[in-house]
């Protein structure tokens, strides 16, 4: 696989990937296709008859797969950094069950050797989410896996949802401590009592703007009423079917755009599921029956959401699965049943589509953002490697196969 370039300094950025196996995933495969990415956008996705314009930088694709990059909808990489124990790890503000008001960005570290590892694993862009301590755990941001000087540089939408918890996880951490909530009765409370909360707030806030009266804001409450307007998804972790009832039960009642996360047993409410267009957003796969909660975890119950009508995703929840491994349980995933072009969505256009993304990435399509992957083979074939990276037209993974290594744009070079 070899580049060329004439580009001169008064010519847009140009890559043109020639040659491949071109899968937009949006739309049908092309054998010998090619993707030209114009300052950082996509801007031509088609067959080999598609002019190259002068000055670009020309990849040889041939013998290669070039797909998209692939959407992490549900991880914790940044803010649960890896290898430095408790100091690394922010994913959880366990002082109160509502912490509407924090935001993940805040704690990103984007030097985080998780970030790394994504491009090895062909991920581009990652939805960073707070844990599942509290029943409501705040806002989550979606940035792209490497390229900036700060996390910002790196957001793509910086406000995407509110992660929020049912089940065993705040059942457990606010039991220990005596207090609510230590039941699931008691988790469902405080989600509802703070919605509550939220609809009283925004018409105080709406009959203070009326009348010109100063408003003082509540940070948890401004994001809850910004969910109750439809602004930000509600990114439910849940594993249990009954409490998938919950889930749903609750979005009825206060009308937010709900997203199953995790969705263990998911399988046991597909039809309810797939009638109502909720989402679920699968996994961690790779992982043993380690709580109550996971007992009845299969691979083939992502297979059965799918085939019931259901919009899924694949997580890997990283760091409880690394973040690599994403693409392989998708391959897993397709030898338990689910259709390669699920699987294959399932890492792009319906994370992407799940979350509001899909105006930037998910695809190949023109007019997206140029995050491109070129891997060795099929993706799903577990011997395949993503050899190049691209995010936002610049090359910021390459695999030395001299060296049997892959080589990450560093932070020195980028911006030397």
């Amino acid at each position: 696989m070899t580049s060329s370039t004439s580009a001169s300094a008064s010519t847009p950025a140009v890559t043109a990937i020639v040659g491949g196996y071109v899968v937009p995933v949006a739309s049908d495969a092309i054998d010998g296709g090619t993707v030209i990415v114009t300052d950082g956008v996509i801007s031509a996705v088609g067959g080999s008859d598609i002019p190259i314009p002068d000055g670009a930088t020309v990849v040889d694709a041939t013998g290669r797969w070039v797909l998209p990059g692939f959407v992490e909808a549900h991880g914790h990489v940044g803010i649960h950094e890896e290898g430095i124990g408790a100091e690394g790890n922010d994913t959880n503000e366990m002082t109160g069950p509502n912490m509407a008001g924090v935001r993940a960005i805040d704690a990103i570290d984007i030097d985080d050797e998780g970030f790394r590892d994504a491009l090895k694993g062909g991920i581009t862009s990652v939805v960073v989410k707070p844990g599942s301590g509290n029943p409501i755990g705040g806002r989550t941001v979606a940035i792209k896996t490497w390229g900036g000087r700060t996390v910002d540089e790196q957001v793509i939408v910086a406000d995407v949802s509110v992660k929020s918890a049912l089940g065993e996880n705040p059942k457990r951490i606010y039991g220990a401590k005596n207090q609510t909530p230590s039941t699931r009765l008691g988790v469902a409370l405080i989600i509802r009592q703070a919605f509550e909360d939220a609809r009283h707030y925004a018409g105080a806030r709406a009959e203070a703007a009326t009348e010109g009266k100063p408003f003082q804001r509540d940070l948890a409450l401004e994001t809850l009423a910004a969910v109750l307007d439809g602004e930000l998804v509600w990114d439910q972790h849940v594993h249990r079917h009954d409490d998938i009832a919950t889930a749903i039960r609750l979005a009825d009642e206060f009308g937010y755009k709900l997203v199953i996360n995790h969705g263990t047993e998911g399988n046991k409410v597909a039809d309810v599921l797939a009638e109502r267009g909720i989402p679920v957003i699968f996994g961690p796969m790779f992982t043993s029956r380690s709580k109550v909660e996971l007992k009845d975890r299969a691979i083939e119950n992502l297979v059965a959401l799918a085939a019931a009508g259901v919009r899924v995703a694949i997580t890997t929840d990283h760091p409880v699965v690394p973040i690599d491994f994403l693409v392989h349980q998708a391959s897993l995933a397709v030898k338990e049943g689910l259709p390669r072009q699920t699987a294959l969505e399932a890492l792009t256009v319906n994370p992407a589509a799940m979350l509001g993304l899909d105006g930037r990435v998910g695809s190949l399509t023109e007019g997206l953002d140029g995050d491109v992957v070129v891997w060795s083979g099929d993706p799903l074939d577990v011997t395949s490697r993503a050899q190049r990276v691209y995010i936002g037209g610049t090359e910021v993974y390459t695999w030395d196969e001299a060296a049997h290594r892959g080589v990450t744009l560093e932070r020195s070079a980028r911006f030397a």
